[in-house]
């Protein structure tokens, strides 16, 4: 029997929801549909948008077939300390049912799911700094698995009292506020509706040490990579580096692979792993 064909993966799409020009988080995160969502999901939906609406996908019916893939370590820490403070002072009565939802760190990858009639696999990853590669891996994998027929990939983080709470920070740290959002889909179908391929995704590897990770990502030949320059730009960025980095990649991709590395042994270490993704410039369909 023979091999499956390999289907490559592309990212056709991104979009930003980070204060700067474009964005202004005090009017974006208000309004129509901004209701009972916290701040993350917030967030997160208008990232999500802007990266369908890039990708020429914001509405399309394939989109049921999809899947959304989240990664954020802190995304909801703000209603579930919120809630445990209410209960504390007020019992368990003053706890509105719309803020239970919040409670769930699933919680922002449900709402991009409900907002664009998504019905394809729904994941969160909190697994650590290394989560935000490994929701690119795991998107592409949906893809090639036959499970989804494109994927929204989102990395979010909230900064936030409590998340400055639980990391002890100290004056001059600075984190993300906010997500951005990718669009993965087969080259072929991204070639087929003329749709702008940004980068192509090629080697992933996971490890316990930065050497091995790229290693197993095959990414030894390449030259230009991201490192620190995610988070020089934009503070710690937690379970949204890998994704942000991809952002970023696809922002300055000419014709050199890129290195994406999230994970112990980085600037953003947590002593876990480290994840390494490859992107690739664009060569065209599917033989």
């Amino acid at each position: 029997m023979s091999a499956p064909a390999v289907v490559r993966a592309a990212i056709t799409g991104v979009g930003w929801a980070v204060a700067g020009p474009g964005f202004d988080p005090v009017t974006e995160l208000v309004g129509r549909g901004m209701r009972h969502k916290d701040r993350s999901s917030r967030f997160a939906v208008r990232a999500a948008r802007r990266a369908l609406d890039d990708a020429g996908l914001l509405g399309a019916p394939e989109l049921a077939g999809a899947a959304v893939v989240v990664s954020s370590n802190f995304g909801n820490l703000d209603p579930v300390c919120d809630t445990v403070t209410t209960i504390a002072t007020s019992g368990s009565t003053g706890i509105s049912p719309m803020r239970l939802p919040q409670l769930s760190s699933a919680v922002s990858a449900a709402w991009i799911a409900l907002d664009h009639g998504i019905r394809g696999p729904n994941l969160t990853l909190c697994n650590g700094v290394s989560s935000g590669l490994d929701a690119v891996a795991a998107a592409r994998n949906l893809i090639a698995a036959g499970r989804a027929t494109a994927a929204l990939v989102v990395g979010v983080e909230p900064d936030s009292p409590p998340v400055a709470r639980l990391h002890g920070e100290t004056a001059g740290t600075r984190w993300l506020d906010g997500a951005v959002g990718l669009v993965v889909e087969p080259v072929r179908h991204a070639v087929d509706r003329g749709a702008r391929i940004r980068a192509e995704i090629g080697g992933y590897g996971r490890a316990g040490d930065e050497r091995s990770a790229v290693r197993a990502a095959g990414a030894t030949a390449v030259r230009r990579r991201l490192g620190d320059e995610a988070t020089a730009r934009f503070g710690r960025c937690s379970g949204a580096l890998g994704v942000v980095q991809c952002a970023l990649a696809v922002e300055r991709l000419d014709d050199e692979a890129v290195l994406a590395v999230a994970g112990a042994g980085t600037g953003e270490s947590d002593g876990t792993s480290v994840s390494a993704l490859v992107l690739a410039p664009p060569r065209g369909r599917d033989t």
